[in-house]
């Protein structure tokens, strides 16, 4: 008998996923709020943009972290890397960009306690680990969205003809083409 690990790990990480859409409001809400109080000066996004983009962060986190991770592996990183290039744009340092992100792992903590408690005791650390590591790749792919939106801003300046999206506007009209592939992957995902 040949044992998957995915597979036996499966249940455990849909009850994951179904926690993370069950409070998937209430975690955007906060984690809007939190960003709220931390924007300072520089140019921001609007209120709606902020929650529309997180939400769609969420979106794809909830199926991350079921059975379909796999094909959600490009739009979870094409959304990261968005967010670390909007990050850019709005004028914030690398470590915030990061810390940003880090706030979701907190209060993915705090909102899915209930969740990892309820998991067999072997099924505990292991479903943390993975959600974890789920949402480092977020953060990976945030570096490299902030590293090459500020590297294109560089050549951009030196008169080095380099596209790249140099305005919040340009960078925000992509969060529509990586919500289309979210909406399938989720019609996808079981229930």
């Amino acid at each position: 008998m040949t044992i998957h690990p995915t597979r036996s790990s499966s249940p455990s990480l849909l009850v994951v996923s179904r926690g993370i859409a069950g409070v998937r409001d209430e975690l955007v809400a906060k984690w809007a709020a939190w960003l709220l109080t931390r924007q300072t000066g520089g140019e921001g996004l609007d209120a709606s943009t902020t929650e529309r983009l997180l939400r769609l962060i969420v979106d794809l986190l909830v199926v991350m972290a079921g059975p379909l991770r796999r094909e959600a592996e490009a739009a979870w990183f094409a959304a990261a890397e968005l967010y670390g290039r909007l990050a850019a744009l709005r004028g914030l340092s690398a470590g915030e960009v990061v810390e940003e992100l880090q706030h979701l792992r907190e209060l993915l903590a705090r909102e899915l306690a209930d969740f990892f408690v309820a998991l067999p005791a072997r099924q505990q650390l292991p479903t943390v680990l993975r959600i974890n590591r789920v949402v480092d790749t977020a953060v990976a792919g945030a570096v490299v969205g902030y590293t090459d939106a500020l590297v294109a801003s560089m050549f951009s300046r030196e008169g080095v003809p380099v596209p790249t999206a140099d305005s919040v506007h340009e960078a925000v009209a992509q969060i529509a083409g990586i919500e289309a592939e979210a909406r399938l992957l989720v019609d996808r995902s079981p229930r």
